[in-house]
């Protein structure tokens, strides 16, 4: 692993962790993987498909930095999210909740949604009426949620996707950090971009870059 921008030493976990500790709190960090061609996902729809055993190792970095991981339904259903050491917040309109997040330990899932999700009275009696943040009639408020969980104490929050959540976000304003991991792989297809929404130009600066076997990890601050 070499560093191509920034401080730090990307060879050690302790190193690696350094490189990427939130420069303040609270902060929002978006961790996302796609090929060189852009797909974020592989004919399988998954990203685990994208990427590699060096994203891998940051994307464990970064959760064991976080204090609550943040991940649309879709994404978690797709990717067959499990419990995690910080809590996973699950983002449905509909009050879904995964089946392979079902029946974990009380307060490791929440839920957002929204007051007309038809999924909303089942998802109380699952995870526990305080574990179901309601922000929002039919779409969720995501300021309001971020809002929520600092206050909760959880003020480093990381989004593990997917496009859409991830565009909802750059569009509140609510992003501080991309974490961006370009494997070297060519996919073309039809697969989806990083980030799914209206049209938007945002501006974003460098803050790391590291290389390692063709694969370039870049933090980029919004």
């Amino acid at each position: 692993m070499i560093l191509l921008h920034g401080d730090g030493d990307p060879t050690t976990p302790d190193g690696l962790r350094a490189i990427y500790a939130p420069p303040r709190l609270p902060w929002l960090r978006v961790n996302m993987v796609s090929s060189l061609d852009g797909a974020a996902t592989g004919s399988d729809g998954r990203s685990g498909t994208v990427n590699n055993a060096v994203d891998v190792d940051v994307f464990h970095a970064l959760r064991d930095l976080a204090d609550v991981v943040l991940v649309g339904a879709g994404t978690a259903n797709t990717e067959t999210y499990g419990a995690a050491r910080a809590p996973i917040v699950i983002v449905s309109r509909r009050g879904r909740i995964p089946d392979d997040l079902r029946g974990c330990e009380p307060g490791s899932v929440r839920l957002a949604t929204v007051a007309e999700a038809p999924g909303l009275a089942a998802a109380r009696d699952e995870l526990g009426e305080e574990n179901v943040y309601v922000t929002g009639t039919l779409e969720v408020d995501l300021p309001a949620l971020l809002a929520r969980l600092h206050e909760e104490g959880l003020r480093h929050v990381l989004c593990e996707g997917g496009p859409t959540l991830l565009g909802s976000l750059i569009e509140a304003g609510l992003v501080d950090e991309l974490c961006h991991t370009i494997t070297p792989k060519l996919l073309a297809g039809s697969g989806p971009r990083i980030v799914a929404g209206p049209p938007m130009d945002v501006p974003v600066s460098l803050g790391s870059l590291i290389e390692h076997d063709g694969t370039l990890l870049g933090r980029w601050l919004l």
